[in-house]
């Protein structure tokens, strides 16, 4: 893979074979999302979004942590504010939550790739993402409860990614839960040994990449259109969806592939 880094190395990206991996590169802080970093991280997205080469994205994090969260020595610097920080906790809080929603409208799927820690807004990373790939050793928590800062935001990612009860125990208790734990409810896809989680996501998104990718953004965009609707507004919004793709040149080409018992030749349109 060819590497490339912001002017400020808060963010890497590395690109290969219709795949781009992503990497929180703030390791000493264990990948604390500052506010800087969330804004490179929201850049490198929109590029992402307008790459059509870019067929699946891998986000990982620099160094033994996924991501702790927000940056708390970021956040405490401005309780010496003159608001107290509340300008301050607006603007990152609205940013995180940008990124959030710009991860769910991506065009291409996200697969997070966790190794070590993923706690609170870390976490609500693995939470957004539309898959993840877990070492064994990642563990995963919301302990904002545990320092009187309820985890409200991550709350939104982690109550969509897994059932309600396990995820009000985990946001009430502030509890680290391990890598097996964390499949067993729904928060990751996948649990491989220690250090192997990339080599298993890259393995999964070129799976996804041979795919076409005009069906796959399409069906990113409908699932996630229609997963909180009343099941009527479901349908209505999938119906949609099937009729413009059964239109597309892909599906007429991987039909007839089907038919004719050979590898379909996409066109991602």
């Amino acid at each position: 893979m060819a590497d490339g880094m912001t002017d400020a190395a808060l963010l890497l990206r590395a690109d290969a074979g219709g795949i781009a991996r992503l990497t929180l590169n703030r390791p000493a802080a264990r990948n604390g999302l500052s506010l800087a970093l969330m804004r490179e991280l929201r850049t490198a997205l929109a590029a992402v979004a307008a790459d059509a080469a870019v067929r699946v994205v891998l986000l990982d994090g620099k160094g033994p942590a996924f991501c702790a969260g927000h940056d708390l020595r970021e956040i405490t610097a401005h309780f010496a504010d003159a608001d107290g920080g509340h300008r301050f906790f607006e603007e990152a809080m609205a940013e995180c939550a940008g990124l959030m929603q710009a991860i769910t409208a991506l065009p291409q799927p996200v697969i997070a790739v966790v190794e070590g820690v993923a706690t609170a807004a870390g976490c609500q990373l693995v939470a957004t993402a539309d898959l993840a790939v877990a070492g064994e050793g990642a563990r995963f928590c919301t302990p904002g409860v545990d320092i009187g800062l309820f985890c409200s935001t991550p709350a939104v990612a982690l109550s969509r990614a897994v059932p309600r009860k396990p995820a009000m125990e985990m946001l009430l208790t502030g509890m680290m839960i391990g890598a097996a734990e964390a499949q067993r409810i729904g928060l990751v896809n996948r649990v491989v040994p220690a250090g192997a989680a990339l080599s298993e996501a890259e393995a999964l998104a070129g799976h996804i990449a041979a795919r076409s990718a005009h069906a796959v953004r399409l069906g990113k965009r409908s699932f996630h259109a229609q997963v909180e609707q009343p099941l009527p507004e479901a349908y209505r919004i999938a119906t949609a969806t099937m009729i413009e793709n059964l239109l597309s040149e892909d599906a007429a080409e991987g039909i007839r592939a089907f038919l004719e018992k050979r590898p379909p030749q996409w066109r991602d349109r």
